[in-house]
């Protein structure tokens, strides 16, 4: 789910600025890698893991796909919010179908990347990060797919290496909402945290029908993150001078009908009026685009990656 949103709570800042640890001890740390190494570790697709150091600390990086043919741009993956690479897995296939598929863990959410990450200009502070990763893990030129918090980091960085977007969900456009029911289950899943609390919120965060049974990895999943994680805010929207500085390179927004996050009917305006962006609606779709909609979200970075011409 690259995708678990953004919460409205609060992390524990320690004095220097930054959070001490997405987790909330070394033990937790453990045990999420764990999950993460073993999930990969048994897809049943051949692929590279492994680590580059940045000034953010390591960066776990999966690797799939075909090699590029003559300077083909790689496509790029930044999960969301308290998601990684082992929870992208099936659209990570899709992709890598056509295509060489780099996938990076976010430092300072839970998966094989560090854990810290600062309090203050943390979007700047991601953009260098992803500048900096994309010249150790990416021979050439990437088209980089990021997923709500992915998608922010995704326009927060100005690296030359990138020749298109796709913003998935994607924060940092506009202001995410939170409703009611959406918030009524986040509470008691980060409270009293159980499996079945875990789907309950995965409910709220997908389309009607899908979300009534959501796959048991991702209740699984985001039980574990209750249970050792911090989770962080949403970021606020960027910088209307950065965004428009991203309209030099061809940038897709992509929503899911029935986002509670960010609803088309929001974030499509707000996209076009701040990026200059085209804007794809997937019918069927809610925030968790890459588990509700593998295929379709792969056919639309196809699209988009055909469409640049190289």
């Amino acid at each position: 789910m690259p995708h678990m949103p953004c919460t409205p709570f609060t992390v524990d800042d320690d004095k220097d600025g930054h959070v001490a640890s997405v987790y909330k001890n070394d033990n937790a740390q453990r045990e999420v890698r764990s999950w993460c190494v073993r999930r990969i570790a048994d897809w049943g697709i051949p692929h590279v893991r492994s680590e580059v150091v940045t000034s953010a600390g390591v960066t776990g990086v999966v690797t799939t796909g075909p090699e590029p043919r003559d300077g083909e741009p790689s496509v790029v993956l930044l999960p969301g919010t308290n998601m990684n690479a082992a929870l992208c897995l099936p659209l990570v296939e899709e992709l890598a179908r056509s295509r060489r598929v780099v996938v990076l863990d976010l430092p300072g959410q839970p998966g094989l990347s560090a854990g810290r990450r600062p309090r203050v200009r943390r979007m700047a502070w991601y953009g260098n990060w992803l500048t900096e990763a994309l010249t150790q893990s990416v021979p050439g030129q990437a088209v980089v797919v990021g997923h709500s918090l992915g998608g922010a980091v995704a326009l927060a960085s100005d690296a030359p290496r990138i020749v298109g977007r796709v913003v998935l969900a994607g924060a940092g456009i506009t202001r995410l909402r939170v409703p009611v029911p959406l918030l009524a289950a986040t509470v008691p899943w980060l409270l009293l945290p159980s499996v079945a609390r875990s789907a309950a919120l995965l409910r709220r965060m997908a389309a009607p029908g899908w979300g009534e049974a959501p796959p048991g990895h991702l209740s699984t999943w985001m039980h574990l993150v209750a249970r050792h994680c911090r989770t962080s805010l949403a970021p606020p929207p960027l910088p209307s001078s950065l965004l428009e500085q991203r309209r030099t390179v061809p940038t897709l927004v992509v929503a899911g009908r029935f986002d509670p996050f960010l609803p088309p009917r929001t974030l499509g305006p707000a996209a076009r009026r701040r990026l200059g962006a085209e804007v794809r609606v997937i019918e069927g779709a809610g925030h968790l685009l890459l588990d509700e909609a593998p295929v379709e979200v792969s056919a639309v970075v196809e699209e988009f990656w055909a469409g640049l011409g190289h």
